[in-house]
């Protein structure tokens, strides 16, 4: 029997708080770039004589923390979007300060849209979290002689510095971040390969996928719009296909039940070692570059869909932001924005019950332990040099840990915090000050426990099911292109995109579900033998879309002829909407049609599985 969600929870919370995980390669650099970003605005300011100016400055010091992993030329306008809205979300800050329910109200709408915006555009942690704490620390930060507009050219300043330095990588090795993402999905497909027949097979096959869309993503959304035909990128893409082609061949092993043929490990390492110098990759054509993630615009409109997730999201922080800040303003708190902060941080990322509860302890653990630092800190009051050193080293701390052990790392950023928040003055009252800070942060991650209950993500019961008929209606439509031998046309490789994009959805469902209640991880647990089968219904056609693609022109169109023959594609996709019915609508699932050979055995085995439960239990009804 599974365990109940209070014995689960305090099992995850425990081992979240003992555990400290293996540091990510380069996290090392990546701190000492993050410290010397927030050091060096603090150093200035003492040397030209205005302490609370360079620490304001330093706030434009987070840029640093966005846009690791990115092609140099796409992070460059990345950082100068993120170090502008920094400068903006400070200046709006100190701006409506003296008004206390525009603080409430400012501070909850940038908090929303800074949700929605780095949700949507996929920006990566630390997410809105950042954009919503300097927002708040605008309107309390001793800075009245700055204003607006001055503190908003200092961030700015700060957010310039941190560019520049985030971006000297691009002198020593410009397409490093590209290589990399080519050599990790090589590396991950060697670990599918070695997988297949074990029970990690479907785990590695869904990371093998993943690691080489998001080096499609890289290589082709994150690019310019025309590259040289014969340059690095137009190689890396090759050999990105080749990547792909591997992947799709083992794909197609596998679901023979044979194992894929040994050289394909020895190809595959051949492959990555050529990611360093890949000039004798033959560049490819556009008509072979697949799509990456939709546009800009297609996900942002997507994050707005009314009842999805990704809104509930959007509003659960909204709701949370106005009422730890009209809470906390009501009952006169000395720095509300604390409070704010802390509800925004535990909601804005969208995770489930459970990773929230887990979150919201480490952090208030992590905070009132880092009171004891902080209060030190504050005793020893240092300045100048001393100061930029300090903060420099709680910041190099805080990137080490925050991926290792968050409650860990959350005593360093409450000493971090403290001590900027300072401005660079004496406190008078220090352990009201710090007992302000912690009953903010107990106050906001309450409010934020009570707003995840009170709003929900959609359930288990209605999200599986929906994204079971996704998968199944974007298995159809790539299976009318298949079926043509037209599987490069710009429609077909749309067609081929939502497939693999509907696919990663249906992993993401599930595993949100088994981290939900105790009735929403059974129901989960249900489903998951058709989600297993839809699985490798997704993934065996979008093989074949890849096998007919090598092959190309009269060869693909003569042999998906030969596939679909007698109209296959379209009992195909008869089968699928009778699924679809049955699984939307618990209606009584039709006798299967003569399928063509190439999907019968993924149709034929989804179809037992919705027979073993069916009518399903939780499906959506009309």
């Amino acid at each position: 029997m599974p365990q109940s969600n209070s014995q689960s929870a305090a099992k995850q919370i425990l081992h979240g708080l003992f555990q400290l995980r293996p540091a990510p390669a380069g996290r090392v650099w990546f701190s000492l770039r993050a410290a010397v970003c927030m050091g060096a605005p603090i150093l200035t300011g003492w040397l030209t004589g205005d302490t609370s100016a360079g620490l304001m400055a330093s706030i434009g010091g987070f840029t640093a923390l966005y846009g690791s992993g990115r092609p140099y030329f796409s992070r460059a306008l990345q950082l100068a979007v993120i170090a502008l809205a920094f400068a903006f979300s400070v200046g709006i800050g100190i701006w409506v300060a003296p008004v206390g329910w525009a603080v409430v109200i400012a501070v909850a709408a940038l908090a929303m849209v800074a949700t929605w915006l780095s949700n949507a555009l996929q920006i990566g942690p630390p997410g809105a979290y950042m954009f919503t704490l300097a927002c708040a620390a605008g309107t309390a930060m001793p800075a009245a002689h700055i204003g607006p507009v001055g503190a908003a050219m200092l961030v700015l300043g700060g957010g310039a510095f941190a560019w520049a330095v985030h971006m000297g990588g691009a002198l020593i090795s410009y397409r490093g971040p590209e290589r990399s993402a080519v050599t990790s999905a090589g590396r991950a497909v060697i670990g599918y390969i070695k997988s297949v027949g074990t029970p990690d097979e479907g785990a590695a096959r869904f990371r093998a996928a993943f690691a080489l869309h998001r080096a499609w993503t890289t290589l082709v959304n994150h690019q310019p719009s025309q590259v040289p035909a014969d340059g690095p990128i137009a190689r890396l893409r090759a050999l990105n296909r080749e990547l792909h082609l591997r992947f799709a061949e083992a794909m197609g092993d596998a679901s023979r039940h044979q194992s894929p043929r040994p050289q394909l490990i020895a190809d595959l390492h051949i492959f990555i070692e050529q990611v360093r110098d890949p000039k004798t990759m033959p560049a490819l054509d556009g008509s072979a570059i697949p799509l990456g993630h939709p546009s800009a615009g297609a996900a942002m409109l997507e994050a707005l869909q009314p009842g999805s997730n990704p809104m509930r999201v959007i509003v659960r922080v909204g709701v949370a932001a106005v009422l730890a800040g009209a809470l906390t303003s009501i009952f006169h708190f000395e720095r509300a924005y604390w409070a704010v902060a802390a509800t925004v941080l535990m909601l804005h990322q969208g995770f489930d019950w459970m990773r929230t509860l887990q979150r919201s302890i480490e952090r208030l653990l992590g905070t009132w332990i880092g009171l004891l630092l902080a209060g030190a800190i504050l005793f020893i009051h240092p300045q100048g040099v001393w100061l930029a050193l300090t903060i420099m080293a709680l910041q190099f701390a805080i990137e080490m840990l925050v991926m290792r052990n968050y409650a860990l790392a959350v005593v360093f950023i409450t000493g971090a915090a403290l001590t900027i928040a300072a401005g660079g003055h004496p406190v008078e009252d220090a352990g009201s000050y710090l007992w302000a800070r912690g009953i903010d942060t107990l106050v906001g991650c309450a409010l934020a426990l009570v707003v995840f209950r009170l709003l929900p993500p959609r359930s288990t019961t209605r999200q599986i099911p929906e994204q079971l008929a996704r998968v199944l209606r974007a298995v159809a439509e790539a299976t009318g292109h298949l079926a043509h031998g037209e599987v490069t046309t710009p429609d077909a490789r749309k067609s081929r995109r939502e497939l693999q994009l509907a696919s990663f959805a249906l992993n993401h469902a599930y595993e949100d579900s088994l981290a939900a209640s105790r009735a929403q991880r059974f129901a989960a647990e249900e489903w998951w033998p058709a989600i297993a089968a839809v699985e490798r219904l997704a993934y065996r056609t979008l093989s074949t879309c890849w096998a007919l693609e090598q092959l190309g022109g009269d060869a693909a169109r003569e042999t998906a002829a030969s596939m679909f023959v007698n109209e296959g594609a379209a009992r195909v996709r008869e089968a699928i909407d009778g699924f679809v019915a049955a699984i939307l609508k618990s209606n009584a699932l039709p006798a299967l049609p003569t399928l063509p050979h190439v999907l019968e055995t993924e149709l034929v085995d989804l179809h037992e599985c919705l027979q073993r439960s069916s009518p399903p239990r939780g499906a959506v009804t009309s």
